[in-house]
């Protein structure tokens, strides 16, 4: 019958740790299995992935087409309901007040607060997307939820809306472009 005191590891599995640089009587010869010379058999000798001996590497080599939006990925904080639950009745919370408590840090394009636990009292909250159970959640419990981004496109919306606009008389004025031929002139003589 198979006990703890009695468990052994498969025949096999484990084996003596390879002993280097003990010389040739330790099985692996008097260059410890490293071959004769060059720079992988050096102290600290190591060729970097994708080295191809100073020929041009392959990923050089290769054209770089097509475009890629990873660079213009939007990332957001992340925060829970649950994470929520920790602050006191009535604060407002807001991107300053989640870095000093820790729960967001970093760089990123905004806060985002999702869904995931419970509220038990009411809290106004600043941020800039909320998910519909989150939006959900903290009304029921009393709270409000404001959107940072919303607030921005509002008061540029009303900018454009104060801003006087004159009529584009530039494009009233001007004529349809005539394609112009040469014509080509006969010798009569």
């Amino acid at each position: 019958m198979m006990r703890l005191h009695n468990l052994r590891p498969r025949p096999g599995s484990r084996h003596r740790a390879k002993r280097l640089g003990c010389g040739e009587s330790s099985g692996h010869g008097k260059t410890s299995g490293k071959g004769n010379k060059g720079q992988k058999a050096r102290s600290g000798g190591s060729i970097r992935l994708g080295f191809e001996g100073g020929q041009m590497p392959l990923i050089r080599r290769l054209p770089k087409r097509g475009f890629n939006n990873a660079a213009f990925h939007k990332h957001y904080a992340v925060v829970n309901v649950s994470d929520l639950s920790a602050l006191k009745a009535g604060t407002v919370v807001n991107e300053q007040l989640l870095r000093e408590s820790n729960l967001i840090r970093g760089h990123f394009t905004g806060i985002k607060l999702l869904g995931d636990g419970e509220l038990k009292h009411a809290l106004e909250v600043q941020v800039d997307k909320v998910s519909a159970t989150a939006r959900e959640k903290i009304e029921k419990a009393g709270g409000t939820v404001t959107l940072r981004e919303a607030r921005r496109i509002e008061t540029s919306e009303a900018d454009i809306a104060s801003s006087p606009t004159e009529p584009d008389t530039a494009a009233a004025t001007t004529k349809p472009r005539v394609k112009k031929t040469k014509s080509r002139k006969k010798n009569s003589e």
